[in-house]
């Protein structure tokens, strides 16, 4: 008769001789992302649905730097006669610190981000806006891995003019490319 420990034990042992580290080097990616800026011309909020690509670099296992451009999105609200609309964009460099778990990273991002953003406003006359700036940009994450491929779960964040700033929330994939 099998003792009670064995399947757990053999489970574990298999486990065991998958989980590696992520591979460093160059890699690229992409994540879908769900982006919030609250507070432009005072009551609109963009709150939309935007993708994010990304290229990076990873040294060293407790280390990365990574460039993102971002599509924020775009929405737009009418009020009577009269249609705002507003869109977003971002380019982003981070240095990453990362904690490297079997199967899985956990990692802190810091660097700056330059962002644009336009608006119109259309009714009897049409008028147009543009802002852009650079600010300091944050965020935190997970990331799974088997080798090469990875999966991530990430949260960002840096200010805009004139808004409440943004929260970026994205799942993407990225591979490495030794």
């Amino acid at each position: 008769m099998p003792r009670p420990y064995i399947l757990p034990a053999l489970a574990l042992a298999l486990l065991g001789g998958t989980a590696h580290a992520a591979d460093n080097g160059f890699y690229l990616g992409a994540a879908v992302s769900q982006s919030q800026i609250d507070g432009i011309a005072d009551s609109f909020d963009l709150d939309d649905t935007g993708y994010k690509l990304i290229a990076g670099f990873r040294p060293l296992d407790v280390f990365a730097v990574e460039l993102n451009y971002m599509d924020l999105g775009s929405d737009s609200a009418t009020a009577g006669p009269a249609t705002f609309r507003a869109e977003a964009t971002a380019l982003a460099g981070f240095g990453m610190l990362m904690l490297p778990l079997p199967l899985v990273d956990l990692y802190v991002k810091a660097g700056v981000a330059h962002w644009e953003s336009r608006g119109s406003l259309s009714s009897v006359t049409l008028s147009s806006l543009k802002d852009d700036g650079t600010e300091f940009a944050y965020g935190a994450g997970v990331q799974v891995h088997l080798g090469s491929l990875g999966a991530r779960l990430e949260y960002e964040s840096f200010d805009i003019d004139n808004t409440d700033g943004l929260d970026l929330f994205s799942l993407g994939l990225t591979w490495t490319f030794l």
